[in-house]
């Protein structure tokens, strides 16, 4: 298995597994939980599921009615048996007070409004948890026990809010307040396994048909005939401002739509809401925790395809489409599946996780870049480099056989003048310098890669590791253009010596082009991007036999053939040492 293949599949696992418990821990955390309900907040009340008719019908509290009956809170409790005796004249199928009748008051009051009780009565009771420093204790506040005897029912009434304050949960109560009124009105099973469910609210405050209470006390007044008819009314709040002195404030809730419509809902619309949940199956189920995890694998999987494409811009395209896609999944399942997943830890994994492995790759890339440009740019022009560095699929390291264009070029004469230089071995490190590095430029210039150097002796080769079609002709090509920088080079050598005699020096050039193995050879501690094969041999002997023909440049008969662009000539047909067939060597023609 590939080394960079093998580390890249071991360690994205393990990034993306650190980022998905790094998110379940966030996912413990309040202002987690609370940024989760702001997502339910948007979602929700979009296109929201609502039923074909309101379950309630709201006698409220409020403005007006303290006003038309021109007394403070609470009210003298004849007014309210007055309003249950006009309702249920008006055909109201069940009367529910979102109203606490927990002390008695005046005993004429309290007997009237006792006997205006009955079956289709239903009166709020509270449940509150009260903190002190020695322990918690829970209190029950009941309607008086003479209504209840009279007939009347109760349910809990009490809300509860979630941590930032917004009120999305039904109340895990059996005895709830609208529980109770959807039992006594016929829909008691429907109750089941709504306790701690989310609500799905269907607007802001005055949402639901709402009647002032002074209203109610006169409809065939104030309201359209049958108003009321099989109507199930539920008399409440609705107040800007708390009725009650010793309340501190008004009973109305942050719902959903709050972010919408910045106002509160009264706590009576909030009990319709509940009563419609209940009624219509519309209640919201929250994920289990198990599902969660589920969320963050897909996630991870999600963010994993989107590093798949190479171009940025592709990856955010899909990237953005994948959050849209999280956010725009959990509203359909919410919406017609009525089961809230939230969108906040799956679009948070893809976007963790692809900008964590498009970093990682990144990276990676970067250090593959560095090693190629460190394993390359010794014998490769910086434009191959930086092109292989770009696209390193253009390499294949582990060796192969190609056909290749082989040069050698040795100096005649550099070995006396290295015997008579032998003292001065900074000097004469200097002139080999300034033979190779022009020569070496132009090898890299033509498309070349050079392979070693020898002393005075340079190996260089084509088509490899880059594609070239055209090897053999660029090989004769640097050849020739070295030859032409032999005069600049003995001037070079003359400047930079100008105390020594140095006779001019000359080169000798051999070429051939065959069937190579080439790639990164030697020892798993170092190796080298090298060639072998008979054709690098019988390069290497052709150089040697420059002299003996006293000519430049001895190209092997593959070479020849290879390039026709150019005219050669017939030197001799050889047997070099190694070899037992011969080989037809040609010059290059003079112009």
């Amino acid at each position: 298995m590939d080394k960079q293949f093998f580390n890249r599949s071991l360690s994205i696992p393990l990034v993306l597994a650190a980022i998905a418990l790094f998110i379940a821990g966030l996912g413990t955390t309040s202002w987690w939980r609370d940024l989760e309900g702001r997502a339910f907040d948007i979602l929700s009340v979009y296109q929201p599921d609502r039923p074909e008719t309101p379950g309630i019908t709201i006698v409220a509290i409020d403005e007006p009615s303290m006003t038309a009956v021109g007394q403070q809170w609470p009210w003298p409790r004849s007014k309210h048996a007055e309003l249950i005796t006009q309702l249920r004249k008006a055909g109201a199928a069940a009367i529910a007070f979102d109203v606490i009748f927990a002390e008695p008051t005046v005993a004429d009051e309290d007997q009237s409004l006792i006997n205006a009780m009955g079956p289709d009565i239903i009166l709020a009771a509270d449940e509150s948890l009260v903190e002190r420093p020695y322990g918690s204790t829970l209190i029950r506040t009941e309607p008086m026990l003479d209504l209840l005897d009279a007939g009347a029912k109760t349910g809990i009434a009490s809300l509860s809010m979630d941590g930032d304050g917004v009120l999305r949960t039904i109340p895990r109560y059996e005895d709830g307040f609208m529980a109770m009124l959807l039992k006594e009105t016929g829909g008691g099973a429907k109750l089941a396994n709504n306790g701690g469910k989310l609500l799905q609210y269907f607007g802001g405050a005055g949402s639901y048909p709402t009647v002032s209470y002074y209203q109610a006390l006169d409809p065939d007044n104030f309201l359209p005939p049958d108003y009321f008819k099989g109507q199930i009314v539920m008399v409440g709040f609705a107040l800007q401002a708390t009725a009650d002195v010793g309340v501190a404030t008004p009973d109305a809730f942050e719902t959903p739509f709050t972010l919408q419509t910045k106002q509160l809902t009264p706590g009576v619309e909030v009990q319709a809401t509940i009563f419609d949940n209940l009624r219509n199956n519309l209640s919201i189920t929250p994920a289990p925790a198990w599902l969660k995890w589920v969320m963050l694998l897909v996630g991870a999987v999600v963010a994993l395809s989107i590093s798949r494409p190479k171009a940025p811009w592709k990856k955010i395209v899909i990237l953005m489409g994948a959050v849209a896609g999280s956010l725009i999944g959990s509203w359909l399942v919410l919406r017609f599946g009525r089961f809230w997943i939230a969108p906040n830890g799956l679009a948070l994994m893809m976007i963790c996780g692809a900008i964590s492995i498009a970093v990682r790759d990144f990276a990676a890339e970067q250090r593959q870049r560095r090693q190629v440009q460190m394993a390359f740019g010794q014998y490769l022009s910086p434009e191959m480099v930086e092109k292989i560095a770009a696209d390193p699929s253009l390499l294949n390291l582990g060796g192969e056989r190609r056909e290749l264009t082989i040069l050698f070029s040795d100096i005649r004469g550099f070995t006396s003048i290295s015997e008579a230089m032998k003292d001065d071995p900074i000097g004469l490190t200097r002139m080999i310098n300034t033979i190779l590095t022009p020569l070496s430029d132009i090898i890299m210039e033509h498309g070349g890669t050079i392979d070693k150097y020898m002393g005075d002796c340079i190996m260089a080769f084509w088509n490899a590791p880059l594609d070239d079609p055209d090897h053999a002709l660029h090989a004769i090509q640097a050849a020739q253009k070295m030859l032409a920088a032999m005069d600049k080079i003995n001037r070079d050598i003359q400047e930079l010596h100008s105390d020594i005699q140095i006779p001019p020096i000359k080169m000798g050039i051999g070429i051939n082009t065959g069937s190579c193995v080439v790639g990164n050879m030697g020892s798993d501690r170092r190796f080298d991007y090298s060639v072998l094969g008979d054709a690098v041999n019988l390069a290497s002997r052709l150089e040697g036999k420059c002299k003996d023909y006293d000519v430049d440049i001895l190209v092997g008969e593959h070479t020849a053939d290879a390039v026709k662009s150019l005219s050669f000539q017939k030197v001799d047909r050889i047997q070099v040492k190694g070899r037992l067939a011969e080989e037809q060597v040609y010059t290059i023609k003079q112009q």
